[in-house]
């Protein structure tokens, strides 16, 4: 199972989606990190991720290619993440066939109705148990 997942500014929510990721699957996923920037990449590369990649391109190619997508909410609303998320990133995420877990966090504006605020830490784990459910699911 091929999971991408996307960041922008520091890349601390990818960082801790892959590690938690990571405590719960160990390496049986393939984990691709794209930064909208170097820095949110480096930063998910040193946390587990086994290939990196920066910018809107490698965000529209892998976003076609993943089995699983995982991301702060942002990576879904054009110019979300002071403005690092493109229109194009954010359309490709949308249209990508991946199933999609994402973070919500109210710094990127949006607040879902009926949603608690969980802490960061809570909606992290909630994230990779999903992912983990949906890989044992997967295999035979």
């Amino acid at each position: 199972m091929n999971i991408l997942v996307i960041d922008g500014q520091g890349g601390g929510i990818g960082r801790q989606l892959i590690e938690a990721v990571r405590r719960l699957c160990g390496e049986r996923p393939h984990i691709w990190a794209v930064g909208t920037n170097a820095a949110a990449t480096q930063a998910m590369l040193r946390s587990g991720a086994n290939e990196g990649a920066t910018g809107e391109n490698p965000a529209l190619v892998l976003s076609a290619k993943a089995d699983l997508l995982l991301g702060p909410l942002g990576i879904v609303l054009a110019d979300s993440m002071l403005g690092e998320i493109t229109p194009t990133i954010a359309a490709a995420v949308g249209r990508s066939p991946a199933h999609k877990i994402l973070v919500p966090l109210s710094r990127c504006g949006v607040e879902i109705a009926g949603l608690a605020s969980p802490a960061l830490s809570e909606s992290i784990r909630c994230a990779a148990e999903r992912v983990q459910a949906l890989l044992e699911a997967a295999e035979p």
